[in-house]
């Protein structure tokens, strides 16, 4: 009965180790580790009202491919469109603005070009330097897709249809 208790503990223990989960960093975490250990920072724009934001962590941050290959290649960042603390990014200070019963954040207006829309994924390369906005919900499979793309530098040489076309997502649809 022991020896079953300990290989139930131990199955238990394995599949909680393998279970990946997206290690998440603040802005100003990824801007810092980002100066000693260059990568892509990926940004999720949420509010906490928004339920298609909590289907996005849900469904496909809890991928295990996904929250993998995003631990590796990317300081992946949640930032709350909606947070009311001071942030400094590329040395200008964003504040929240009030407007009507809930407001914004001027840093996530500027991530988005001003169209305010939840969720939102915002990719900046090694230099912070924008290169995509995903808006809306995105799929597990769509979501690795993305992120192979823009980590693997495909983006720098090869159109997205051309690639994407190629490229058998691990990940069911």
């Amino acid at each position: 009965m022991r020896g079953f208790v300990l290989l139930l503990l131990a199955v238990f223990m394995s599949s909680a180790i393998a279970a990946q989960k997206v290690k998440w960093y603040t802005i100003e975490e990824a801007l810092e580790m980002n100066k000693k250990e260059p990568r892509k920072i990926m940004i999720d724009v949420y509010t906490d009202w928004c339920g298609w934001c909590k289907v996005l962590d849900q469904k496909t941050f809890q991928n295990d491919t996904v929250a993998e290959y995003l631990n590796k290649n990317f300081y992946p960042v949640k930032f709350n469109a909606e947070q009311r603390e001071q942030v400094v990014f590329n040395g200008h200070t964003y504040k929240f603005v009030e407007q009507g019963a809930r407001g914004y954040h001027e840093l996530a207006a500027a991530f988005l070009g001003g169209q305010m829309s939840y969720p939102s994924v915002v990719f900046f390369d090694e230099n912070i330097q924008g290169l995509h906005i995903e808006k809306g919900f995105i799929d597990a499979a769509r979501f690795d897709r993305i992120l192979k793309f823009i980590g693997g530098n495909f983006y720098k040489t090869t159109a997205w249809d051309i690639w994407s076309a190629g490229y058998k997502s691990p990940i069911p649809n």
